[in-house]
């Protein structure tokens, strides 16, 4: 198969994948329950562990990293070396996107925290760790999801920036530049309820649910 074929089906995949929202069937298989109508109204991992309980938040987080990082891996698996990169950027970026807007639940999906970690631990991992260390920082300071992970965002940014300098947007990564620019301005966007919450001083710390 032509590779640039091949290419263009593992990005339309990996937005399919993306868009396996695990969260609302975890609510639905679970407690019969639609995770939409319930807390945040979001299907992403730390909505399910208000609702449904920390072990299950757990599950729902892990299951959306791993639909990051499958997608994004597979192109290194198929694809000959040459401009790789830029489709495993390209898949990832599809994953998040079908994770933010699922064509099966009418493009109404999460916020992307989880399975953008997924992505970025295959493209950009030294990154990725440092905006980890950011979240935990802040997490176990604030106890607030959606600040800690704005901040992870933001830090991996800066991070994969000053780490691809003083060339970003070399032919053989500008792909790799663009997303660490573009999606963590995403994810800040996607928290944009959060923002308004949290100068208002009306955002909810972090408490996961008894396990039933």
């Amino acid at each position: 198969m032509d590779p640039t074929t091949l290419g263009c089906g593992l990005v339309c995949l990996a937005y399919l994948i993306g868009s396996i929202p695990f969260g609302y069937l975890t609510a639905r298989l679970v407690k019969g329950i639609d995770i939409r109508e319930h807390g945040s109204r979001n299907i992403g991992a730390t909505n399910v562990g208000r609702v449904l309980g920390g072990k299950w938040g757990l599950f729902v987080f892990v299951l959306d990293l791993l639909k990051g990082m499958v997608p994004t891996y597979l192109p290194r698996l198929l694809l000959a070396d040459e401009g790789v990169l830029h489709w495993q950027t390209l898949a990832g970026l599809a994953t998040i996107l079908g994770h933010m807007f699922p064509c099966w639940l009418g493009l109404r999906g999460g916020k992307g925290v989880a399975t953008a970690l997924g992505v970025v631990l295959c493209l950009a991992p030294l990154a990725s760790g440092i905006a980890f260390l950011v979240f935990s920082v802040s997490f176990l300071i604030g106890r607030y999801m959606s600040l800690s992970s704005m901040l992870a965002a933001v830090a991996f940014a800066i991070a994969q920036c000053v780490l691809l300098r003083p060339t970003p947007w070399a032919e053989g990564h500008w792909s790799l530049g663009l997303f660490s620019l573009l999606v963590p301005a995403l994810i800040v966007f996607r928290h944009r309820g959060n923002i308004g919450r949290l100068l208002r001083g009306e955002e909810s710390k972090f408490r996961a649910a008894k396990s039933e």
